[in-house]
């Protein structure tokens, strides 16, 4: 019960802090429309199953043994988000509100972005691999530890989704495309920026 407490308050903690993939899927839920910004919560959530598999295999404690592999995931995450960012700051184009006949992105490619930009998110590394190293012991049977990595999961695709619902209001987004140069530069700005510092951290 106490293990199910501790990964039930970490996982929460961590899903609503602001991040990588809450700017992302902002910005595709208010350029590209309700259905798009679901699309890209489910890839948040698959991209958390990434780092709970690899976890469950053993490898989250060779990535903690391991500075230098650590580092090149750390790095490699952190250019992924520099370039999303700087794709998004230097977008080009006005959208008209009125995006379903033509959207310029796919369903599928939402759902891309959304896993990538977890599944290469070294801040998600971290939340998984520490909470299993925390909660997860040589007796915790594999069912209860899938059952964990599930609920991290879960957990990710019903805030994101919440996420894409809100900002995806008709009047909202209406609201927010008026103001579309702006709030790319704005979110853009906080993808580098945190793509630069995730980068520097040591």
């Amino acid at each position: 019960m106490t293990e199910l407490i501790a990964v039930a308050v970490i996982t929460v903690l961590a899903v609503i802090s602001p991040g990588a993939d809450f700017a992302m899927v902002i910005r595709n839920s208010y350029l590209y429309g309700r259905t798009t910004g679901l699309m890209a919560a489910a890839g948040v959530a698959g991209g958390v199953l990434v780092h709970v598999t690899y976890t469950m295999l053993g490898v989250g404690l060779l990535i903690a043994s391991s500075t230098a592999l650590f580092t090149a995931i750390k790095l490699v995450g952190a250019g992924y988000l520099v370039y999303i960012g700087l794709r998004t700051f230097f977008a080009r184009g006005d959208l008209d509100v009125d995006l379903e006949s033509k959207p310029q992105l796919t369903r599928l490619g939402a759902l891309r972005t959304g896993f990538l930009t977890n599944a290469l998110n070294p801040k998600t590394t971290l939340f998984v691999v520490s909470t299993f190293t925390q909660v997860v012991g040589p007796d915790t049977a594999l069912w209860q530890q899938a059952g964990y990595g599930l609920f991290m999961s879960a957990a990710h695709f019903g805030w994101f989704a919440l996420v894409a619902l809100f900002f995806s209001n008709s009047r909202l987004r209406t609201s927010m495309l008026k103001w579309q140069k702006a709030l790319n530069r704005g979110i853009g700005s906080v993808l580098v920026g945190l793509g630069v510092t995730l980068g520097l951290a040591r």
